[in-house]
């Protein structure tokens, strides 16, 4: 079975931000998830291994606007940062999971920014 290059070069990336990028409880860890038709988003305090609140485009409301997958990007962004603060949380550490810092990734951590967060 041939495996996909790609994805084995995406993996290796990821890998490697993982060894530099923790999150702890205080700055938790925003970890990106990006398919083909979806986005979602994650905050995950590393010492403990929980997630502590999430948001994708699956989320009822945001899924019921009809706009670009950049526009629906952009949305998760806004609503994990409205949950961050809802948690007391102000910092957070970018993890943006071997995929480029550009188009939908770019899209959540600017749309982060604008809300309220910092990385």
């Amino acid at each position: 079975m041939k495996t996909d290059n790609k994805v084995i070069r995406r993996q290796k990336i990821r890998y490697a931000v993982r060894k530099k990028v923790a999150g702890v409880t205080d700055r938790p860890r925003l970890s990106v998830f990006r398919s083909n038709s979806d986005i979602y988003v994650q905050l995950i305090d590393d010492v403990t291994g929980k997630t502590i609140a999430s948001a994708s485009s699956k989320d009822k409301d945001i899924q019921a606007q009809k706009v670009t997958k950049i526009e629906k990007s952009k949305l998760v962004g806004a609503a994990i940062a409205r949950k961050a603060t809802d948690l007391g949380l102000s910092a957070v550490v970018f993890d943006r999971g071997g995929y480029l810092y550009h188009g939908r990734v770019k899209a959540i951590a600017e749309a982060a920014r604008e809300a309220g967060l910092k990385f």
